[in-house]
C-alpha cells in the first residue's frame, strides 16, 4: 500500500496486520556510523499468534504489485538437529549475504498526528491495513516501515540453542519442524514475570541463534511486508524471524545534529511517523511490547537509550564501545527512544540534602499504600506490585547534556530533580519506571520536552531564567510516566487526554515541590489557569476552523 498523504489533512498510516500476529519482544544489534549517518544492523522480532483466520474477511491493502518478491527463493527450512556444542551464544551472526534490496521510493509525505511532547504510544488507525493472507495462499506479515533499506529476512533457528529443550515437552530434540520452534518461541513469550531474568537471556541467545532459510519480502513507502511460501496462517508463519537492515541519512524518525558545544549527535526527537525510520516495527497501540538492545558507537560518545538499567559502556575493540538496554514492561514500539552523542553526566559540586533524600526510602509507615492491589494489565513485573518500589520516593536519576551546559544545569536543574520526583510520589504514589535519565537534547528540539521510558528530553531553553520554567516543565515530564506511557489514549487525535493530565498535574506537583502553603499553591495555579484560558482564545481566533474539530 504506497498511500501518498497530505500532511495538513492525513493521519499517519499503520499498516502491521496486528489482529492476526503480535511482536512480543524485539532484539536489536545495531551499529552507530556518525561518517555516513546511518544506524545499520539487525532485529529479530519474537511473535505471538493471534486467533486463527482462514481467509482475509477485511479489504486487502492495496500494494504497487500483488507478484511475489523479486528475489531468490529461500530454502526448506526443515532440518534435523546438528550437533548444538558448536554453537557459541556469544557469538554474533555477521555473516549475512545480501540477497537483494527491497526498497523502492521513500519520498512520500509525512503523516500528521500533531507534533506530540511525548511518545505515549497513542496511533491513528485511519489506515489501517490488517489482512490476514494479501489475497494469495500465504499468510503475509506486515510491519510499520519507512525511510528503511531491507536488505535480508530470514528465520531464526531458535532449536539450535543449547538448553533450548528446556522450554519444550521434549528432553531432547531430534527432528526440528516449522511447528516445534514457533512452540519454542511460544512457550519463551509466555514465561511467567518472575523468570524475566531468564527470559531475556533465551532472547538474546535466540537473536544469536543461526538462520534456517531466507523469507520473501519487499517494501513500499510505509510498510515491510514479509512472507514464507507455504506459510498459509498467523500460526504456520515463523515466530522468530531476523531483519538485517540500515537507516537513511534523510530517514525521518532519527535526527542528525550537533550539540550545543558542537559535536555530532543523533536522537529521535518524537517524529511524526514515530520509530518506523528506526526499525521496522508494529506501531497500532495494541502491539505492546518489549524490548533489549546493543548498541556499537566510537568510544568517544554516550549512548542513552529507554531502559530499566543504568548501562556502562562495554569496551569492545580499540576507539569502539557497546552499551546495553532492556525493558521488561510492554509498551507500544512508538516510545521507543535512543540518544548517541558527547554527553556528560552532571553531578552537583556538593552533596547536598536533596541528595541524601535521593538515597532514602520510605518506611513501610510512611508509604502510601493506597495504590498497591491486583493490577489487571498483562503480567510483567509491575513495580505497583512491589512494596520496595512503592516505598521509593526518589527514583535513580541521571543528568546529561554537552558539557558547556554544566553550569547552567548545577545551577538549575539538578537541584530539582529531586523534589519534583518526590512531589509526584506523593500525589500519585508509586514511579511506574525503576529510574529516570534526563538528557539536555541539542537546540534544534522543537518543544520544551518529551518524555519516554525512563528517560525525559528537555530543551535548553528550560534552564534560562528562574526556576519556574524548569521546575514546570520537568513537572509536566515526569507526570507522563503515569498519564501517557503507564497508560494512554487509543488514537493520535486523543492525546489531549494525558497532555491535560499532565498539564493539571505539573502545577500540583510544582505547588509541593515549592512547598507552598495551600492558599499560594491555589493562587498559583488559578493564575495559570488564567493564562491557559486567555491563550486558548487566542488560538481559536486565529487558527483555521478545521484545526479546532477533533476527529
Amino acid at each position: 500500500m504506497d498511500t501518498k498523504l497530505d500532511p495538513s489533512r492525513d493521519d499517519l498510516p499503520l499498516m502491521a496486520n496486528t489482529s492476526h500476529i503480535l511482536v512480543k519482544h524485539y532484539v536489536l544489534d545495531l551499529d552507530v556510523d556518525f561518517e555516513s549517518q546511518i544506524i545499520e544492523g539487525t532485529i529479530v522480532l519474537f511473535f505471538e499468534s493471534g486467533k486463527k483466520q482462514s481467509r482475509s474477511t477485511k479489504e486487502p491493502c492495496r500494494t504497487e504489485s500483488n507478484e511475489a518478491c523479486r528475489f531468490r527463493m529461500p530454502e526448506p527450512c526443515h532440518s534435523p538437529v546438528t550437533d548444538t556444542r558448536t554453537f557459541s551464544p556469544k557469538t554474533r551472526s555477521n555473516d549475512f549475504t545480501i540477497c537483494g534490496k527491497g526498497e523502492k521510493d521513500t519520498s512520500g509525505k509525512d503523516g500528521n498526528h500533531d507534533n506530540r511532547e511525548q511518545a505515549s504510544g497513542i496511533s491513528s488507525s485511519k489506515y489501517c491495513c490488517d489482512t490476514g493472507n494479501h489475497g494469495s495462499e500465504d499468510f503475509l506479515l506486515v510491519l510499520d516501515c519507512c525511510d528503511l533499506s531491507v536488505l535480508k529476512v530470514e528465520e531464526v533457528d531458535v532449536a539450535a540453542v543449547p538448553g533450548i529443550e528446556k522450554l519444550t515437552r521434549s528432553p531432547k530434540l531430534t527432528v526440528v519442524s516449522e511447528e516445534l520452534r514457533n512452540q519454542i518461541v511460544c512457550e519463551l513469550v509466555t514465561l511467567p514475570a518472575d523468570r524475566w531474568r531468564e527470559q531475556l537471556d533465551y532472547y538474546a541467545r535466540c537473536s544469536q541463534a543461526p538462520g534456517c532459510g531466507e523469507l520473501l519480502f519487499d517494501t513500499d513507502t510505509w510498510s515491510l511486508q514479509i512472507r514464507k511460501t507455504g506459510a498459509q496462517t498467523a500460526t504456520d508463519f515463523p515466530h522468530a524471524i531476523r531483519i538485517r537492515y540500515s537507516t537513511k541519512p534523510q530517514g525521518r524518525s532519527v535526527t542528525w545534529t550537533s550539540d550545543q558545544s558542537g559535536r555530532p549527535c543523533v536522537y529521535t526527537m518524537g517524529s511524526p511517523i514515530n520509530n518506523r525510520a528506526l526499525f521496522p516495527c508494529q506501531e497500532p497501540p495494541v502491539a505492546m511490547s518489549t524490548w533489549q538492545a546493543t548498541v556499537r558507537a566510537a568510544a568517544s560518545f554516550v549512548v542513552l537509550m529507554s531502559g530499566e538499567n543504568s548501562a556502562k559502556p562495554t569496551q569492545l575493540r580499540e576507539g569502539c564501545s557497546s552499551w546495553h538496554y532492556y525493558v521488561t514492561m510492554p509498551m507500544p514500539a512508538s516510545t521507543f527512544t535512543i540518544a548517541v552523542g558527547s554527553w556528560t553526566e552532571m553531578k552537583p559540586e556538593t552533596c547536598s540534602s536533596n541528595d541524601l533524600a535521593a538515597e532514602r526510602s520510605l518506611s513501610p509507615s510512611e508509604a502510601d499504600f493506597r495504590y498497591v492491589g491486583i493490577c489487571g494489565h498483562m503480567e510483567y513485573p509491575c513495580r505497583f506490585q512491589n512494596p520496595s518500589a512503592t516505598t521509593q520516593e526518589i527514583i535513580p536519576h541521571r543528568v546529561f547534556a554537552p558539557l558547556c551546559l554544566k553550569g547552567a544545569c548545577q545551577e538549575t536543574l539538578l537541584q530539582l530533580v529531586p523534589p519534583c520526583l518526590s512531589a509526584a510520589h506523593r500525589v500519585l504514589g508509586t514511579h511506574p519506571f525503576s529510574r529516570l535519565d534526563i538528557l539536555i537534547v541539542p537546540s534544534n528540539f522543537p518543544s520544551l520536552g518529551m518524555a519516554s521510558p525512563h528517560i525525559i528530553f528537555l530543551s535548553q531553553s528550560v534552564l534560562t531564567g528562574n526556576s519556574h520554567l524548569c521546575g514546570t516543565r520537568l513537572c509536566h515530564e515526569i507526570a507522563h510516566a503515569w498519564f501517557g506511557l503507564a497508560i494512554g489514549a487509543r488514537d493520535w487525535t486523543e492525546e489531549w487526554l494525558s497532555e491535560g493530565f499532565a498539564t493539571h498535574l505539573e502545577d500540583v506537583f510544582w505547588a509541593k515541590a515549592q512547598q507552598l502553603d495551600p492558599h499560594e499553591a491555589q493562587e498559583q495555579q488559578e493564575l495559570k489557569a488564567c493564562l491557559r484560558w486567555c491563550r486558548l482564545q487566542d488560538e481559536v481566533r486565529n487558527s483555521p476552523e478545521e484545526m479546532q474539530v477533533l476527529r
